[in-house]
Formats: C-alpha cells, sequence, structure tokens
C-alpha cells in the first residue's frame, strides 16, 4: 500500500469526517456572526430613548432633585416620543426649529421660552396668530420641547456662569457658586474688545473710562433683574459688573449716579441672549458624554438685534 494513500473506506471515513468539520465550523462562524449581529440589533434597540427618558436621564446626571414649581416643562410634543437628535440652544426660534428639522432632530433642549412669556402661557396674549403658527410649525415636524431653565441654574456648577467663563478663558479665576471673579489686570477697553471676540459678540453696550484700570468682575450673564444686579453691585464693589441685560431705569440710572459720586464702576451689557448661550452650548458638550448614543447639536439661537 502506498504510504500516502488509505483504503477507500478511510478515505471516504476521512473525507466525511473533514466535510462534517467544515460544515460545522461555518455553522458556527455563521452563528457568531449572527450573534454578533443581533448583539448589535439588540444594541440599537436599547439605544432608543424617549423625550421622558432623556429628560430623567439630566436629571439623574446633574445629580438634580425632581421640582415641582418649576417653568422647566415639555411645551410641545409629547413626553413618550422617541428622539431622533436633540438639539440645545437659548430660544426655539423658528430658524432654529427649521434646522433641527433639517438634521433629522425631534427634541430641542431650549433655555429660555418658546412663547413669549415666563410661563409660556399660550393664553398670555388671546389670540396669538404667531404663536399658533409657532405651534403649527412643531406639530407638522412633530418637535418636542422642554425647557432647561431652572435646572440649568441648579446644576453645579451652574451651567451658564460656568460655560460663559469656559469661553471667556476665565475659568482659573472661577469658584462655583461666586458671581464675583478676579482677573488679571485688564483695561476696561481691553476687556470689553476680549468680550466681544471670546463670546463672538459683534456688540456691547457699556457704562465706563476706556482706561480704568479693571481686576474684580461681577460676572451675571442674562436677566437676574436690577435688583440683584444693584445688591451686588453694593456687596462685591466689582471694578464692573457683567450683566446680559437690565431694564434701563435700574441697573443703568444705579451705574451713572454712582460714578457721578465717583464710584470707579463700570457696567457691560452683553445681551440676554448671546450672555447665555455659551451656558447651552457647555452643556451640550457635558450631556453628549452622558447620552452617547444619540446625536446633540448646539445651535445658536443668535444675537436677535442688527446695529445701525
Amino acid at each position: 500500500m502506498n504510504k500516502f494513500f488509505l483504503p477507500d473506506s478511510l478515505e471516504i471515513n476521512r473525507r466525511k469526517f473533514i466535510e462534517e468539520g467544515v460544515k460545522s465550523f461555518g455553522a458556527f462562524a455563521l452563528l457568531a456572526l449572527n450573534s454578533s449581529f443581533m448583539a448589535d440589533y439588540d444594541g440599537v434597540a436599547k439605544k432608543s430613548f424617549s423625550v421622558q427618558e432623556v429628560i430623567d436621564l439630566i436629571l439623574k446626571e446633574g445629580n438634580l432633585s425632581r421640582q415641582t414649581n418649576t417653568v422647566d416643562t415639555i411645551k410641545s410634543g409629547k413626553a413618550d416620543q422617541l428622539v431622533t437628535g436633540i438639539v440645545t440652544t437659548m430660544f426655539p426660534t423658528i430658524p432654529v426649529i427649521e434646522e433641527a428639522v433639517r438634521i433629522n432632530a425631534n427634541f430641542i433642549i431650549a433655555h429660555e421660552p418658546s412663547f413669549y412669556n415666563h410661563s409660556d402661557n399660550a393664553d398670555w396674549v388671546k389670540n396669538n396668530t404667531v404663536l399658533k403658527e409657532k405651534q403649527a410649525l412643531l406639530e407638522k415636524h412633530k418637535i418636542a420641547i422642554w425647557r432647561f431653565h431652572d435646572y440649568c441654574h441648579a446644576l453645579r456648577p451652574d451651567a451658564v456662569s460656568y460655560g460663559v467663563a469656559k469661553k471667556a478663558n476665565w475659568l482659573p479665576y472661577y469658584k462655583t457658586g461666586e458671581v464675583i471673579l478676579k482677573i488679571p489686570k485688564i483695561t476696561f477697553a481691553d476687556l470689553t474688545r476680549h468680550l466681544q471676540t471670546t463670546l463672538g459678540i459683534t456688540h456691547l453696550r457699556t457704562i465706563g473710562d476706556p482706561a480704568q484700570s479693571c481686576e474684580k468682575i461681577a460676572l451675571l450673564p442674562g436677566a437676574w433683574g436690577g435688583q440683584r444686579q444693584v445688591s451686588t453691585a453694593e456687596t462685591g464693589r466689582p471694578d464692573v459688573l457683567i450683566v446680559g441685560e437690565s431694564p434701563e431705569w435700574e441697573t443703568i440710572e444705579y451705574i451713572r449716579d454712582a460714578r457721578s459720586f465717583g464710584r470707579k464702576i463700570s457696567l457691560i451689557v452683553l445681551g440676554h441672549s448671546v450672555s447665555e448661550e455659551p451656558g447651552m452650548e457647555w452643556f451640550s458638550e457635558w450631556f453628549q458624554t452622558k447620552l452617547p448614543e444619540i446625536k446633540i447639536t448646539h445651535i445658536a439661537s443668535k444675537d436677535p438685534f442688527t446695529w445701525k
């Protein structure tokens, strides 16, 4: 017998063994492939989140206690609708809504009201045609909006003040819970230019001496109200009060009189929307790490004013 060949019976058995082995290996490989596919498929299924589940995750990851008396409620859409994408913004303007539709994001998390008043009361003005058009647009595209205001400021650090300090490159001087920052000395003129550049603000309104040396600042983005702004100026004694907006008969007149009496205090009014936008931008970055399964896009609602 040739040593390189087996008897017919043994050769047949050998071939059957090999064929069965190949079949078994193929089946095993296919099973492994199917298992991998099913794992991925299951993973995708598990990556579906409802609007309410996203909200609950924000509260959980932010270590936030649930509030009962809050404006942070769903303004449009339904709590149980599945989220295809998330947009963060300051104001859910029409361009923001249209861009959300374009990128297939059906959940907008907005810091400020959708319907022109703090509580988003649809009857604030009777028969508001603009409001009705906006509601119809949201309904047409099944866009959910949740306001993230009270919880946003309840985060530690406060998302807005932290976001502004981060964008202004002031984090080394920022302390959670404090509004007074001591920055390296800078002239008032250079300070205004620094804020314009880092925050991307075209125009600022200011009261002050361009040559004034500034070191101690009070950072109050948004609308704190005249009483709290003036109180901060009185107790903190900053060189500069930086605010988002202020009633012109309150803080502005206080600053003018204070300067007339010789106080070296200046004022920078950033604008409400642009002063808090960095907070929502930072929030989107923070929350994306907590919810990697859904794309989160920050769309700035921008400065509503043009300047002549």
